[in-house]
């Protein structure tokens, strides 16, 4: 069962010269008044009862009284807390009677719940820390977000030189009609020692037809200077003159080829290749961007899937308050970040958080809810109500929303609550003085 206060007697410490107080065990219990009147006085004394001497006032004893500080604070298990004499020594005695001191305070009393402004004036990571190690997934939490930002930082220089490859390749220059593959002029070269070679055997039986038609000339001529040998060289002039026609024959559809053509290619095989080059380094460029676009998308994937691991772990704890969360390190309720949350949702959280820390603790003590307007009062207290917890707070003003009006260091009764429209906050304490 979580510790509340149910009765406190307060005299002489800070601006208080007599306070007794009864606060509702659930719910909000406003303890009003003008300014300088004792209001924190009340929650400096609660804090320094139950917290110890670290809590203690610089000037603790109120001005000008005689009478050292008094502090009385009954428990709901029956616990009795006093602080008195000149040296305000503690006295802590359980329902048994038997004595107790600091220790067993500090076994149920939350230092948060007695200081919560040390809480609300954290960063917001040091707040998701708090969080995340009560629901114990910090170290979890820690090891996933390491990895997020290192795989983030991985994906951002891939980013970078996808982004320098794809403007690169998108600048080079191209060209349509180049072929795929260099050219070889090996191959050119000896394209044309083919044709050059064929041409000469054409030359040859050229030179050929030439030479025995000279022969056959000459020969005529010894047929007539010759005759006696008539018969002998008829007979050789008949052959010669077969060869003839065969040779003519061979000769007759020759044609020679033109080599202008591989001339002008092995001329421009230069640029050619020059072109081919071009587009080679484009399409590499091309397949770089490309690598490095998947890459980042892997590197995307996985960083959609620490992300989800994340949420998965945030989703499955056992978090103090519905809608509580932590986002990039930071603290989130119902999606809004702790500057964006409302003066309630702000104390909501930091009092389901501090609960958390130590349930055994049932009370917190909140100071200056004048910045709360009525409406968001009423709903801090109902739900103080509907999770069994105390608060004592503090609130300049002396309307009926106050259960005690503190009056030049006196606790009185808010005549006002009696005659007015009851508002339904949780208020149910008594004041006396």
């Amino acid at each position: 069962m979580a510790m509340k206060i149910n009765k406190l007697e307060i005299e002489n410490v800070k601006r208080v010269k007599a306070v007794k107080i009864e606060p509702t065990q659930n719910g909000l219990t406003i303890v009003g008044g003008n300014n300088n009147q004792g209001k924190t006085s009340v929650l400096d004394a609660i804090a320094w009862a139950l917290g110890g001497n670290k809590y203690k006032p610089s000037q603790a004893a109120r001005e000008g009284s005689v009478t050292p500080p008094h502090l009385h604070i009954v428990m709901s298990n029956g616990l009795i807390v006093e602080r008195k004499g000149k040296n305000s020594d503690l006295k802590v005695i359980d329902p048994n009677g038997e004595k107790g001191g600091q220790s067993l305070l500090n076994s149920f009393v939350e230092e948060l719940a007695i200081d919560l402004p040390k809480f609300m004036d954290s960063s917001s990571k040091e707040k998701a820390q708090t969080l995340l190690q009560i629901i114990g997934v910090g170290d979890q939490l820690f090891e996933l977000e390491r990895t997020e930002n290192e795989v983030y930082n991985q994906r951002h220089a891939i980013g970078q030189i996808k982004d320098q490859k794809e403007k690169f390749a998108k600048e080079m220059d191209y060209f349509p009609d180049a072929p795929k593959e260099l050219v070889s002029i090996t191959e050119l070269v000896t394209q044309q020692q083919t044709v050059l070679a064929k041409n000469g055997e054409n030359q040859q039986k050229r030179q050929q037809v030439n030479e025995i038609s000279q022969r056959f000339e000459i020969e005529r001529q010894q047929i007539e200077n010759m005759r006696q040998q008539l018969l002998e060289m008829e007979t050789k002039h008949a052959q010669t003159s077969k060869d003839l026609e065969i040779a003519q024959k061979s000769a007759k559809d020759l044609q020679d080829e033109s080599t202008e053509e591989l001339e002008q290619n092995i001329a421009e095989i230069d640029e050619i290749n020059r072109r081919v080059r071009v587009n080679l380094d484009k399409e590499k460029a091309e397949e770089d961007a490309s690598e490095y676009r998947n890459q980042y998308e892997t590197l995307s994937n996985k960083i959609d899937e620490i992300r989800k691991q994340k949420s998965d772990l945030l989703t499955n704890a056992k978090l103090p308050l519905p809608g509580l969360s932590v986002e990039d390190g930071e603290l989130t309720y119902n999606g809004q970040r702790w500057d964006n949350m409302s003066g309630s949702d702000q104390l909501k959280v930091s009092t389901a958080i501090v609960r958390k820390l130590k349930p055994d603790c049932g009370f917190i003590l909140l100071d200056k809810l004048e910045q709360m307007d009525l409406v968001s009062l009423e709903e801090f207290g109902k739900w103080l109500e509907q999770e069994n917890l105390q608060a004592i707070a503090t609130r300049v003003s002396t309307g009926e929303e106050c259960e005690i009006i503190i009056e030049d260091g006196y606790a009185t009764k808010n005549e006002t609550i009696n005659s007015a429209p009851e508002i339904n906050t949780g208020w149910s304490g008594k004041g006396a003085f």
